[in-house]
């Protein structure tokens, strides 16, 4: 493994920032410091003006394999991941089958293992995610397993997710939440409103995200076991999760780069590249969804890669499915609602990497199934997951020229600020100058 030397970046560490060098030797972080010394072979990495910093942990990555590897495999998606300067993934669970028995996910980890990025994998917290029997959760946490969710479908069944919340202590596991009354959402295909109406679609309201955040939050009070709400895309949703914070219970949250750069007026030419669940609400909750990055509520940006085929996504707005690419510019459009050129590095990794890694548990030492450590500061010692990341380039999203087999993504032709320029993986250099080395 040649050894790679970061020069002259803005190193990036959980509290503060520094010029420095960084030096990688055989996966490791081995130095930081001003002029470091390399060996005579190093790979030199000219990152002035950038920020180096832990590689980006995705906490919510749907892979699609197996089942559906038409619209993205396990390897697709890797390569997605590391042009958008993630180094680890955590893989959804809603395959087909479901990743709800050991078997399963043993095959997404031997496949996750040849791939360009870590891959993690959250298991099913019920039987084929129908919501009414318990998944082996003993049998997947001792292969490694650390985060479970039936994503796609929230748990409808208060008692079940009492029953999955009481079981998921003692494990030391952590359930997450996708979180809609489906009676209430109905068949919907957009946020209901007066929008909703004058298209002629049905909606699905607000008050179905918001009525299980509120349950939920009771179920964890009752059990006190951690609960990771994904995807929240209202404002209060958000506020209750800040309030139950300022409790004291022990809950996290994500939101997704599409609930904080789009609302739903974008649904209004019925372009199916725009239908995401839960949906893209109004301007007043997506304005409250930004703001969530900079007052504390969310605690990270997850992106809900969903890749589609184009001739599922061609089809009529009601019938097309949800969901929408995200890995390869969630960066960019971080920085843009952090404020751009007057964005806070710390909380950008903060967001995107550090706390990721720590609610994924991806820096465990006891789990049979170990990842390189993710998401810690860049000092010597540890695992070289790096990410340089320029923070005044400019580009535009070309659909065609994204890594994932899917084309679906709303940005197409968006111009953007800041962007990947190196990718570092367990010490190789798998992104260069913001291309696959």
């Amino acid at each position: 493994m040649a050894s790679v030397v970061v020069r002259n970046g803005t190193v990036v560490g959980p509290r503060s920032v520094a010029v420095a060098d960084v030096l990688v030797v055989d996966g490791v972080i081995a130095a930081v410091g001003e002029h470091l010394e390399a060996p005579r072979d190093s790979r030199e990495i000219d990152a002035t003006g950038c920020w180096v910093g832990p590689g980006l942990v995705d906490l919510h990555t749907h892979l699609r394999e197996p089942g559906r590897e038409s619209a993205e495999t396990i390897e697709s998606g890797s390569r997605a991941a590391a042009v958008g300067g993630f180094t680890a993934v955590i893989a959804m669970p809603n395959t087909e089958p479901a990743i709800d028995n050991v078997a399963l996910a043993t095959y997404v980890l031997d496949q996750g293992s040849r791939a360009l990025v870590d891959v993690a994998v959250a298991g099913a917290i019920t039987h084929g995610r129908l919501g009414e029997r318990l998944a082996p959760m003993g049998e997947l946490a001792a292969l490694g397993v650390r985060l479970f969710t039936d994503d796609g479908t929230g748990v409808q069944d208060a008692a079940v997710m009492r029953r999955a919340l009481c079981y998921a202590r003692p494990l030391g596991v952590r359930l997450a939440q996708h979180c809609e009354d489906g009676h209430l959402a109905g068949e919907g295909s957009m946020n209901e409103g007066a929008l909703s109406s004058r298209l002629g679609l049905i909606g699905r309201p607000a008050a179905a995200e918001e009525i299980m955040v509120a349950r939920d939050i009771e179920l964890v009070r009752l059990t006190d076991s951690p609960l990771h709400f994904l995807h929240l895309s209202t404002a209060r949703s958000l506020a209750m999760v800040g309030a139950a914070r300022d409790e004291g219970l022990p809950i996290t949250a994500e939101v997704a780069p599409h609930h904080f750069t789009l609302d739903e007026s974008a649904c209004a030419n019925y372009d199916a590249h725009f239908k995401v669940n839960p949906p893209l609400r109004s301007s007043t909750d997506a304005a409250a969804v930004r703001a969530s990055l900079t007052n504390g509520l969310a605690d990270a940006v997850a992106t809900d890669h969903a890749p589609h085929t184009a001739e599922l996504k061609d089809l009529p707005f009601d019938e097309a499915p949800a969901g929408m690419l995200g890995l390869e510019h969630a960066a960019s459009l971080t920085l843009e609602a952090l404020g751009a050129s007057q964005a806070d590095p710390i909380r950008f990794f903060a967001l995107l990497s550090r706390n990721p890694a720590r609610i994924a548990q991806l820096r465990r030492e006891d789990a049979p199934v170990r990842h390189s450590a993710h998401g810690g500061s860049v000092v010597a010692g540890e695992d070289a997951n790096l990410v340089v990341f320029d923070p005044a380039e400019r580009w535009a999203v070309r659909a065609e020229r994204l890594q994932s087999l899917a084309a679906n993504t709303p940005y197409h032709g968006r111009e953007l600020v800041g962007r990947v320029r190196w990718t570092i993986v367990r010490g190789s250099l798998v992104v260069a100058d913001g291309a696959l080395a």
